[in-house]
């Protein structure tokens, strides 16, 4: 059943997209095609001024003048097909680098929900080589009109010299037409597939360089190798699938195309006998027959246009992704009470959170416990809107954090994690990243309070040590990451797992840094030490994707199943009590 184009979000947006990226070169874009039709032109007056030049020759009468007509037209060519490659070489740069900002940014405004969506590697894949394909199209377009005209010119010459060779190649024109169908519909297929795999393949290939410390500690590096490159029969597949079509194309271009070139020599030979064609009408007809059967050019064209049209259609799936919006709705002054009612998350089609409702007064520290997988970091994510519920909805003072305008959003929750990604050319531009104006004094006050500043100086340039200069441990690392967190203010700081890294000393005295914002800061704290939660002013227990139980943690340290969240469990079968925690 053939799929309407309405029906098909991903072929829709990739159409949008590609009509942008022409618009984007449209002036280029016209000039090439404007060069490449006057090459096509000026290749069709070639094969005449020839014939009328032989036939002055022959007949020898003054030919210089065509002579040099015909020297002008191949200097004309030399120098069009010069100009029609640096154009069409600028036009694909300039529609890769679009497409890529483009779809950068729309990744960026969908949020971590494309990496859920599509993976880390997929989307890199996309992104590069699919964005470098489909940049193709815009110069492939204004050519296609020239590769069109080529033939169809020759054609019309040939009916100019005589209608009988014309018709000659008409009636092999409908088996030039089906080839070119049958290439354009089995190169856009393999195409598809080829590039499907390419994707998965660097979607594992992403995965494993990301743990690449756990598979040569585990000695897996053949398992994961194997792993990696399983898809590659299916991209083998695809793409020799891709050049039999092509292959066959020319095969069948080789065997029709020289039938129908022979018949038209064939017949102006005939009417050279019988004094209606001359020999440089001959040579004439012998080129225009050349350019009318064409087909290789066009194969080659068509072939590209489909491999591009492929690689725009994943794109336009990545495009498909609704981009978070926000309001209009200007945030109160206040405290910053976090709620969350009715919460309910869905990621890779299981249930992570099922209708949670959560309060942290303004002004408080509420620890989040839980065991692997119970979905503590959703729940931070969805507390700050770097991820939206699926039912439900979260709160900051009152307000829905949808109702919000991204920057007043931002500017009112901090995040830190536990392995921050440290953007920005150095040390103190990694601090102060998304701050308007990050003033030194502040940058390094921030530092300070996250126990960063002592070795940030030991650095060769201090804070203006270029980050990737920077050695750092994980700890370090996590300093900086609550540094810029910090730095960065606000009435709601959400720390993901960020003390992870450190030793208990350094913890204890973050944490004390923490807990002396005061009552103008509200902090959400991902805990895994029951240290953290125990300094909190109250825990929240996640437990099968529901709020289990809400308390102070020396009041939640009696129940077994408690203690084992951070394997302090004593007794697995326990009391009544212990096993039934009220929320």
């Amino acid at each position: 059943m053939t799929t309407r184009a309405d029906d098909d979000p991903a072929a829709g947006h990739a159409r949008t997209l590609l009509r942008a990226a022409t618009r984007h070169s449209g002036a280029r874009c016209v000039a090439l095609c404007l060069v490449s039709i006057t090459a096509t032109v000026a290749g069709l007056l070639l094969p005449a001024a020839l014939g009328r030049a032989l036939d002055l020759l022959l007949a020898h009468a003054p030919a210089t003048r065509w002579v040099l007509y015909c020297a002008g037209l191949v200097l004309l060519l030399a120098v069009l097909d010069a100009a029609q490659t640096v154009l069409t070489g600028t036009v694909d740069a300039r529609s890769t680098a679009w497409l890529r900002r483009r779809l950068t940014g729309h990744v960026l405004g969908v949020g971590p929900r494309a990496a859920d969506r599509f993976g880390s590697g997929d989307l890199v894949a996309r992104l590069v080589g699919n964005a470098a394909e489909a940049g193709t199209t815009p110069a492939a377009r204004a050519a296609l009109l020239a590769a069109l005209a080529g033939p169809v010119g020759g054609v019309i010459a040939l009916g100019l010299i005589d209608w009988r060779l014309a018709a000659v190649f008409v009636a092999g024109a409908p088996v030039l037409a089906l080839l070119l169908r049958a290439v354009a519909r089995g190169t856009t297929e393999s195409a598809t597939r080829y590039q499907q795999a390419q994707g998965r393949i660097a979607a594992a290939l992403a995965e494993a360089v990301e743990g690449v410390r756990t598979v040569r500690a585990a000695g897996t590096e053949a398992r994961e190798t194997a792993r990696v490159l399983r898809p590659l029969p299916g991209l083998s597949e695809a793409g020799h699938r891709m050049w039999r079509v092509q292959g066959r194309a020319a095969a069948q271009a080789v065997a029709v195309a020289p039938l129908l070139q022979l018949g038209v020599v064939a017949v102006a030979g005939v009417l050279l006998t019988r004094d209606r064609l001359s020999v440089g009408d001959v040579l004439a007809a012998s080129r225009y027959a050349m350019l009318a059967t064409g087909v290789g050019v066009l194969v080659g064209r068509l072939a590209g246009l489909a491999r591009a049209r492929a690689a725009a259609r994943r794109l336009g799936e990545v495009e498909a992704e609704p981009a978070t919006t926000f309001g209009a709705r200007r945030l109160p002054d206040g405290p910053g009470r976090l709620e969350l009612r009715g919460v309910t998350a869905r990621r890779g089609g299981r249930t992570v959170l099922d209708g949670v409702d959560l309060v942290v007064p303004g002004g408080t520290t509420l620890a989040v416990v839980g065991r692997s997988g119970a979905g503590k970091s959703l729940l931070a994510a969805l507390a700050g809107r770097l991820s939206d519920p699926d039912a439900g909805e979260v709160l900051l003072d009152g307000v829905p954090l949808r109702e919000l305008p991204h920057d007043d959003l931002r500017r009112a929750v901090g995040y830190a994690f536990a392995r921050p990604a440290l953007l920005g050319a150095t040390v103190g531009q990694a601090i102060g990243l998304g701050l308007p104006a990050p003033s030194p004094d502040r940058i390094r006050q921030a530092a300070r309070r996250a126990l960063a500043d002592d070795f940030v100086r030991r650095l060769p340039d201090g804070y203006d040590t270029a980050v990737a200069d920077a050695p750092r441990s994980g700890g370090e690392s996590q300093r900086l990451g609550l540094a810029r967190a910090f730095a960065h203010g606000g009435r709601l700081l959400i720390l993901d797992d960020a003390l992870s890294s450190l030793d208990t000393v350094t913890e204890r005295h973050i944490t004390d840094a923490l807990l002396g914002d005061g009552p103008d800061r509200t902090r959400l704290l991902v805990a895994h030490r029951s240290a953290a939660a125990a300094r909190a002013d109250a825990v929240a227990w996640l437990d099968g994707g529901r709020v289990r139980a809400v308390g102070r943690h020396a009041e939640l340290w009696r129940f077994a199943e408690y203690r084992a969240v951070f394997g302090e469990g004593t007794d697995s079968a326990g009391t009544g009590a212990e096993r039934s925690v009220p929320a």
